[in-house]
């Protein structure tokens, strides 16, 4: 059985150890941007922590996830890269000169 630490003294160590934690309020929207996606976190529960004067953040919540404009499908770089045996980066590339369109992509690459 672990010993039970009470709360107070638990805020107490961390202080002692220089750690400082804020629960931030009324946190309405807070968004993660790839260059694919777009993680969108609607009222998160939203921690900052403070360890020798580094932030860090603790988000909780369900995100609501969202494929950005003009970024390419996983599934159709796949597509061109098994079609033509280009590599990740060459079957990306080749998708964004062709807009996008696999067809166009893989007559590019295998036109080469």
């Amino acid at each position: 059985m672990s010993p039970r630490i009470d709360p107070r003294q638990m805020k107490r160590m961390m202080r002692q150890l220089g750690v400082q934690t804020e629960e931030l309020e009324g946190v309405e929207e807070v968004r993660i941007i790839t260059s694919e996606k777009e993680y969108v976190f609607k009222n998160p529960d939203v921690t900052m922590t403070i360890v020798q004067g580094q932030k860090t953040f603790q988000l909780i919540g369900e995100p609501e996830i969202v494929e950005r404009e003009g970024a390419i499908p996983e599934e159709d770089i796949k597509l061109v890269m098994e079609q033509t045996g280009a590599s990740y980066d060459e079957a990306k590339k080749a998708l964004e000169d062709n807009d996008g369109e696999p067809a166009e992509a893989i007559i590019a690459l295998m036109s080469k």
